[in-house]
């Protein structure tokens, strides 16, 4: 069960239309998981500031169980991410950021329980 948060600075008006969809099937496919399991939330219109600049730029948290817990893996994520957010967003690499976070079951709580027991 991945969530995405994707933060930036950009305009909503300057988002793609679609873009938490779209940043959902590109997950779904960059990570192996289905579409149903993926989360996303997009915020913008963010004070931000990157590497010092607040020129407009983007910050992505992917968190998963499994998924994203080695630097082999996230290599791989991390270009394909990157691939979808410079041409979606219209930003260069050198203003985009990707943190990566692995969940364990018990930290995810769904139905009244947690992934574990699920």
């Amino acid at each position: 069960m991945p969530f995405l948060e994707l933060d930036t600075s950009l305009p909503a008006a300057q988002l793609p239309q679609g873009l938490a969809g779209k940043l959902c099937a590109a997950a779904a496919a960059i990570l192996s998981k289905p579409e149903e399991r993926i989360n996303v939330t997009v915020k913008s219109d963010l004070p931000m500031v990157v590497g010092g600049s607040a020129a407009p730029c983007a910050q992505l948290l992917v968190s998963s169980i499994a998924v994203v817990g080695t630097a082999e893996q996230n290599r791989g994520h991390s270009a394909k991410f990157f691939e979808f957010l410079t041409k979606e967003l219209g930003l260069g690499a050198d203003r985009i950021l990707i943190r990566f976070y692995p969940l364990e079951p018990w930290q995810i709580g769904k139905k009244g329980t947690v992934m574990t027991f699920l």
